[in-house]
């Protein structure tokens, strides 16, 4: 194992240069680690948000002609998918510091 580092894709066989390398492949590892979390808050956040949009719109009871009733729709959207989006992040950023 010694000078060529073995097994090891590290240095030669300094401890400290073997612990380097690891302390860097570690810090690696977890923003890669970080990375896919981000990822992933920010794609339920907004899937969270659609469901909550959808459930809204569900419970609203529009009259009038198809155009009208597509207008009022389309001005919730604008009004609860922000509020939505907005709110499920609030709640999982609390919960992500709990």
């Amino acid at each position: 194992m010694e000078g060529s580092g073995g097994f090891f894709p590290f240095g030669g066989g300094d401890p400290e240069d073997l612990l380097g390398a690891l302390r860097e492949f570690a810090e690696k590892q977890a923003e890669s680690v970080q990375g896919a979390q981000r990822e992933q808050f920010a794609t339920l956040t907004l899937s969270t948000a659609v469901e909550l949009t959808a459930a809204a719109l569900g419970q609203m009871q529009v009259d009038g002609p198809s155009d009208a009733q597509a207008l009022a729709l389309r001005d919730a959207m604008r009004v609860l998918f922000p509020e939505a989006v907005a709110l499920v992040s609030a709640a999982r950023q609390g919960f992500m510091r709990s």
